[in-house]
């Protein structure tokens, strides 16, 4: 399925793209700033969700807050999944070297993506993400570089759903690198900065030597 969105080309071959996937209420716009902070040089694709809830786009469904619509779920992730093979494929760029930034809503869809496919993306920062889906056997991750940034006071995403994540993915092989802010559900300033140094490390190093 087509999904609204944005393509912006990069300055360097060497950077991975960036996908941009918006919490509940935002749009293919939203994380321009933090694609700035963390990769200028990157190409960028960001991405609206499907899904509307009482007018606000999200990527997928669900039946309460924290209680995600699984059916649909599976169903939206399989859709981005063809729409980035769509998107490589129109814009020219490497899908193999994907690196998503979710927040909230659009870290679970990311969060979902690696829980599918061990290639589909090549790393994530994932900021304030919840675990997409129980009892579900994970793909082989290993070495899949993920970031998560997590409040240690988030009403929505409470401390335990983080550190289910973080046992998931690592236990899948994934180097996982988990940071706690003292605050609640909102994005902080302090966190994209630790993602931006922590994606440098992970993603850019060959390019500044």
């Amino acid at each position: 399925m087509e999904h609204q969105h944005i393509y912006r080309k990069g300055t360097s071959a060497e950077a991975p793209t960036l996908l941009l996937l918006h919490g509940t209420g935002g749009n293919e716009e939203d994380l321009l700033p933090l694609a700035e902070m963390v990769s200028p040089a990157s190409n960028v694709l960001g991405v609206r969700g499907n899904v509307l809830e009482n007018g606000m786009p999200r990527f997928f469904r669900r039946l309460a807050e924290g209680v995600f619509d699984v059916e649909d779920l599976v169903k939206r992730t399989q859709e981005l999944h063809a729409f980035l093979d769509w998107a490589a494929e129109k814009y020219e760029f490497d899908r193999s070297r994907i690196v998503a930034i979710g927040y909230s809503n659009g870290a679970n869809i990311a969060a979902s993506l690696l829980f599918d496919r061990g290639d589909a993306l090549q790393g994530a920062i994932l900021h304030h993400p919840m675990v997409p889906l129980r009892d579900k056997t994970l793909p082989d991750l290993s070495g899949v570089p993920v970031f998560i940034a997590a409040g240690r006071r988030d009403p929505i995403c409470p401390p335990q759903e983080t550190e289910d994540l973080n046992e998931l993915l690592s236990g899948a092989g994934a180097d996982v690198k988990l940071h706690w802010e003292n605050g609640g559900h909102q994005l902080s300033r302090s966190e994209v900065g630790m993602a931006s140094s922590w994606f440098k490390e992970k993603f850019l190093q060959g390019e500044q030597r």
